[in-house]
């Protein structure tokens, strides 16, 4: 009983490693993160969003303290076997305004604007034909939105750690936020039945 037992665990725990094993993760920015967690959490594949800061110089950038030079961001887990990188990019574009150089939405500053951090030369050619796709499918408009290489991600943490899955914590004061800043309006109005809120 206790070798079959022990045996259950070993193998149980051999699973769960290789589930982790599997995991990939990307690094997008599309304004504000709690809107970026709630949207890439409803997607098949991905198991975990976190949101913090990347693309700057600052080393532990804070929400209330000084960030400059940093975008939100947030850092999407995901199973590569579900959910591809490339669907991903898919289910990013529909959730951003690709078009804004000012920031996103309600919220502008160069912390707000969108980008795609790329980890390696593979990530850069998906990232660039996704961007080039909707680039053709909106002839006159500029996408500004840049892809970077990726850097350092900075988790929200500590006294600030309320920002994390704040959508899922403060649904009311969430959702009168997202209504008021007009993202999902002006999402639809961009994408039409594409968008996924």
């Amino acid at each position: 009983m206790k070798s079959t037992l022990a045996l259950t665990i070993f193998a149980a725990s051999l699973l769960s490693y290789a589930s982790n094993a599997t995991a990939d993760k990307a690094i997008l920015a599309g304004g504000c993160f709690w809107c970026m967690e709630s949207d890439f959490e409803k997607l098949d594949g991905v198991t975990d969003v976190v949101s913090g800061f990347t693309g700057g110089n600052i080393k532990d950038p804070t929400y209330n303290g000084n960030h400059r030079g940093h975008y939100e961001a947030v850092e999407i887990t995901y199973d590569p076997s579900k959910v591809s990188y490339s669907e991903l990019l898919e289910h990013y574009w529909v959730n951003i305004d690709p078009f804004d150089a000012s920031g996103q939405f309600c919220d502008k500053g160069s912390s707000y604007l969108s980008a795609i951090f790329v980890a390696n030369d593979a990530e850069r050619q998906i990232a660039q034909q996704s961007k080039s796709k909707v680039e053709k499918q909106f002839p006159n408009n500029k996408v500004v939105t840049p892809i970077l290489n990726a850097s350092i991600f900075y988790p929200i943490k500590g006294d600030e750690s309320y920002h994390q899955d704040y959508y899922k914590n403060n649904p009311l004061r969430y959702n009168a936020y997202r209504w008021n800043c007009g993202r999902d309006k002006r999402l639809a109005e961009i994408w039409g039945d594409k968008a996924t809120h």
